[in-house]
């Protein structure tokens, strides 16, 4: 039976998954990569366990759906070696609540939110058993930021935030470290799927894939903050948008009160 730790990772073909799959599999983990397309996902696993000498073994689900949930759930559960889940898999859509695909936003919903819970549970009692594990939940910058025509995509990235910052809590001391990474603009397939590419967004914005990938590993491994904010511009604009919503939430209860008043 192999002997290295076991690292699973989902949406490992693109992006920030495949770079967090790159960096794993060179610090000698073995590979479960998680991925709809299969063509795709074989190709990466073969090159990385060509690379670094490990295995890679390709895992295709569409975890929106629910058996496929179901499906890696019970994997998890069996898996003696998992260290480390990394659950990236997401996606965003265009237009309103009013406009938007509505099934498009129930797969976003059982995606974003129920996968992470499914996966973050099955994962959890071996690692707590071993005591020993790293769980990280990929959200976003836009969990701060509540915005017009983003309206499930910010509320489920909140909800994945709130998730790992709650959990930790509960695992204190249990030797499982859990951390939300949330980037803001990166170098990635995302805002081409999207169908807006990098329009209108300046380069000084954009943060790489590896950049981020590599300040959420090295803050995992000190047992660092449950949140990540890679870059130095991202935790600025975290910060601004923290203090207006304080800011803001306060001059509407003003507002109201001075309106009663007048009442």
């Amino acid at each position: 039976m192999p002997s290295r730790p076991l690292a699973v990772v989902t949406g490992a073909t693109a992006g920030i998954g495949h770079v967090f799959a790159q960096r794993l599999a060179a610090a000698r983990h073995d590979l479960l990569l998680v991925a709809r397309d299969r063509v795709r996902l074989d190709a990466v696993c073969a090159a990385l366990a060509a690379s670094h000498g490990v295995a890679a073994e390709p895992f295709v689900a569409d975890l929106s759906v629910d058996a496929d949930m179901a499906r890696l759930a019970d994997r998890l559960r069996a898996e003696p070696r998992l260290a480390c889940l990394v659950s990236n898999a997401g996606f965003g859509t265009r237009g309103t609540l009013l406009t938007a695909d509505p099934e498009k936003q129930r797969q976003m919903l059982r995606l974003h939110v129920t996968c992470t819970h499914e996966l973050v549970s099955a994962a959890l009692p071996g690692m707590t058993e071993r005591a020993a594990g790293t769980i990280i939940v990929v959200a976003s910058v836009a969990s701060w930021s509540p915005t017009a025509g983003n309206v499930n995509y910010n509320a489920t990235k909140a909800y994945q935030r709130v998730y790992c910052e709650a959990a930790a809590t509960e695992l204190e001391g249990s030797g499982v470290h859990i951390q939300a990474l949330c980037p803001g603009f990166t170098y990635t397939e995302f805002h081409d799927r999207l169908g807006s590419g990098r329009k209108g967004i300046p380069g000084w914005a954009w943060l790489s894939a590896e950049r981020v990938v590599d300040e959420s590993l090295a803050q995992a491994r000190s047992r660092g903050a449950v949140v990540c904010v890679p870059g130095k511009r991202f935790k600025l604009i975290v910060f601004l948008l923290k203090h207006a919503m304080w800011v803001l939430g306060g001059l509407r209860q003003r507002y109201r009160r001075d309106r009663l008043r007048v009442e």
